[in-house]
């Protein structure tokens, strides 16, 4: 029973770090796209 919830708390904490890396990365696109509309705002 010891292990089942181990590895069910290993899962959960696996799942969390790859939407954390998700979150990030999309974060990341967002902020890189709004920099390339000021940069062709800028260039006008």
């Amino acid at each position: 029973m010891k292990q089942v919830a181990r590895l069910a708390v290993l899962v959960l904490v696996c799942v969390g770090f790859l939407a954390a890396c998700n979150t990030v990365a999309g974060a990341g696109k967002d902020i890189k796209r709004a920099g390339e509309k000021i940069e062709g705002a800028a260039g006008k």
